[in-house]
């Protein structure tokens, strides 16, 4: 394992499609970040992410990604008392945190989003576990999708994951039924945003076999 990345020309394929700029903007130079300047986040440009990584797929396009955009301190301060002891005050200082939640209730958006499966809007009606399943799977996905997106856009990251997921559940989603599956804070790092050193990654012959 390595914290260093392949060099390409070791590798019997083209180079990549985009720049090493790019590349490491999204990728090799990006950190989980969890300092942040007081530089703000918009409304504007959470919405430009999200418009553009709805375009990656999921499973029937079901696309169940929700998010809940928390900045008011009073809502900062609701969520911080749901989040792990460690991560609170990264909620409370951070400019913006995002609750990326799953929607168990996305078949009821198939006749647009994937209108041959329209019929299936009955059948998973009475399917609530099969639902959940399949929201929080590809909310998995999409979440991946956004990380990257907030990258692209000039943002830093911190993913947590350490909340009480069904208190802030029960906070935020009474009435909509969403499922809360991470939190985001998000921001402009301060300096290099986290104290720690890059870690190590596996290296491909360490995570792949060919059949």
């Amino acid at each position: 394992m390595t914290t260093e990345s392949t060099v390409l020309a070791e590798l019997d394929f083209p180079a990549y499609a985009i720049g090493d700029d790019v590349a490491d903007l999204l990728f090799r130079e990006a950190r989980s970040v969890g300092a942040f300047t007081d530089e703000p986040v918009t409304d504007d440009e959470i919405a430009a992410v999200y418009d553009l990584v709805r375009w990656g797929p999921t499973a029937m396009n079901i696309t169940p990604l929700r998010l809940l955009v928390v900045r008011t301190p009073q809502a900062r301060a609701r969520l911080a008392a749901l989040a792990a002891e460690g991560n609170r005050d990264r909620v409370l200082a951070a400019p913006l945190t995002i609750v990326v939640a799953a929607d168990p209730a996305f078949h009821r958006h198939l006749p647009v989003l994937a209108p041959h499966r329209a019929a299936m809007v009955d059948a998973l009606e009475g399917q609530p576990e099969t639902r959940e399943q399949m929201a929080r799977m590809n909310t998995h996905l999409q979440l991946g999708y956004l990380i990257v997106g907030l990258r692209a856009a000039g943002l830093d990251v911190g993913p947590m994951g350490g909340m009480d997921a069904a208190a802030i559940d029960a906070e935020f989603f009474a009435e909509n039924g969403w499922k809360s599956v991470l939190l985001l804070t998000i921001g402009h790092r301060d300096g290099v945003g986290t104290p720690h050193p890059r870690a190590a990654r596996l290296d491909y012959a360490d995570v792949a076999q060919t059949v």
